[in-house]
């Protein structure tokens, strides 16, 4: 019922870019015969027998303008504010050759609706399968003067014929993109999915326990263009700081609670969550001294809590009154009522769909082990496009609700145990923390493959083996054993599309 079948294919390709133009006035590209830039291919990956994504790699066509009237056989030059569902589509309806998406280098200048848009058309084109390649460049001086210069030229076949003789007279330019691959794009057989995992031991004889849990992996359109921020490098920031604060808690005798404080940082979490499965399957069906197999409290999962004046707590089953979640809750609701009353909090109620392809939240793994949790985020809806972008970066942080929202989760933690003033949180760690933890692009089929990642990894554990003890490190290989269940194929990446800027006079 849950298994699941994914293949990804990521690129970051050499693109070749070629003009041929008849310079007779002042334009402003170089008289170059040809200009080079790397651009990141639009992902793929297979959920069951749905495929999507991008199929298509090579481009051999003419750049012409999202606005142009004839788009067959003519790669589409976006930018972001071009990039809308329906021009997308009318893309794949003409036949085009391909679409290539100019990215800011600067995303907080960008227009709110603007961004919002662009996150709602890439959400709805990884939906389905495309053969047309789709790739994501950002974008330079060169880039931006191409892109004019082809919707000027769009905007002339829109003009009277008058107008339109006087310019072929003057100029003609034609851009070519040319993008190849040196070799063929293979799946990952042997990705590895990484899930950390310390305790801080509770007082007295064999406590329940509290499980804090946060996955670190991110998505979006293009993978090595997917830094994940809020979703959900804010939920690891959250929990590392926790971390900390608990830690100096647990360190004196007198004030460690009657609570096993058992954290964890789990990979594959865009991918139905499958570094949390395998982790619960070790646990539970392996090893007999895990905390699982006590009494646990709750499971609180931290997701997307980096910006907005919403706070949702998502359930499976509404829970009972005297149970130690139903308390947690009513701590969280007095806390957010008296201290930050134009938070908007709210419960939402979500029964596990086992028709569902995918699970909604990161709580529902454990649900279906018949563990007690839920999903804290400031995102309503579980397939909104926040979750999955290559625009959640940095600039969509707010470190002040950031902070607010370490409070509330760690003030709510400490009354249900003890007293804690949100004077210990740290605002420079919370700002170093989530700088850390974006530093990289997180993609899941990216995390085992290239020394920056392996390193993030290695100083997540150390920051635990800092505060924690019984910290471990469980890696799961996802080989063709498991390809009808619920693991991810991984395809190669490619390192290199290489487009050149080629003036003929």
């Amino acid at each position: 019922m849950w298994g699941v079948s994914m293949s990804l294919r990521t690129s970051k390709v050499a693109a070749l870019l070629l003009l041929s133009v008849h310079l007779l006035h002042a334009s402003a590209l170089p008289a170059a015969s040809s200009y080079e830039f790397n651009a990141y291919r639009m992902q793929q990956y297979n959920l069951h027998q749905d495929k999507h994504g991008c199929r298509g790699a090579i481009v051999v066509a003419e750049a012409r303008s999202a606005v142009d009237t004839s788009l067959t056989r003519r790669c589409v030059i976006m930018k972001l504010p071009d990039f809308s569902t329906e021009r997308y589509l009318e893309a794949k309806k003409q036949n085009a050759a391909a679409v290539l998406i100019l990215l800011p280098q600067n995303i907080s200048s960008v227009p709110e609706d603007i961004v919002q848009g662009f996150m709602v058309a890439e959400s709805q084109a990884l939906q389905k399968e495309t053969l047309m390649p789709v790739y994501v460049v950002p974008e330079d001086d060169q880039l931006l003067c191409m892109y004019e210069e082809v919707t000027q030229a769009a905007a002339t076949k829109s003009a009277s014929v008058l107008v339109r003789v006087l310019r072929s007279i003057i100029t003609t330019t034609a851009f070519q993109i040319l993008v190849s691959s040196s070799s063929p794009i293979k799946p990952i057989t042997d990705t590895t999915i990484i899930t950390l995992e310390g305790v801080l031991p509770g007082a007295g004889e064999d406590p329940p326990t509290i499980v804090i849990t946060a996955h670190y992996d991110s998505f979006g359109l293009a993978p090595w263009l997917a830094y994940g921020a809020d979703s959900n490098g804010s939920g690891v920031t959250v929990l590392l700081e926790l971390v900390r604060l608990f830690h100096h808690l647990y360190s004196d005798p007198r004030s460690q609670a009657p609570y096993h404080l058992l954290f964890s940082l789990t990979g594959g979490g865009k991918y139905n969550f499958l570094g949390t499965k395998r982790w619960l399957e070790e646990n539970m069906d392996h090893a007999e001294s895990s905390l699982l197999h006590d009494n646990v409290a709750f499971v609180l999962c931290l997701d997307s809590l980096a910006t907005g004046d919403e706070l949702f707590l998502h359930v499976s089953r509404p829970p009972k009154p005297g149970t130690p979640q139903y308390s947690f809750i009513q701590q969280l609701e007095q806390i957010i009522s008296a201290r930050f009353p134009w938070v908007r909090f709210g419960t939402v109620h979500k029964k596990i769909n086992l028709q569902e392809a995918t699970l909604a939240w990161e709580h529902e793994r454990y649900g279906m082990k018949r563990i007690p949790g839920f999903t804290l985020s400031h995102i309503e809806n579980p397939k909104s496009e926040l979750r999955g972008s290559i625009l959640d970066t940095m600039t969509q942080v707010d470190i002040r609700k950031l902070k607010r929202n370490t409070v509330i989760v760690a003030e709510s933690l400490a009354r249900f145990m003890y007293n804690l003033s949100d004077k210990d949180i740290q605002d420079n760690r919370l700002s170093a923390l989530m700088t850390m933890i974006t530093s990289v692009p997180r993609a899941v089929q990216l995390m085992d493959r290239e020394p920056e990642h392996t390193l993030l990894i290695s100083s997540l554990e150390q920051e635990f083996k800092h505060y924690l003890q019984q910290v471990h490190r469980h890696t799961f290989h996802l080989d063709r054993r498991y390809a009808h269940t619920d693991t991810a194929k991984i395809f190669h990446p490619i390192n290199g599309l290489k487009q050149d800027f080629r003036r003929l006079l």
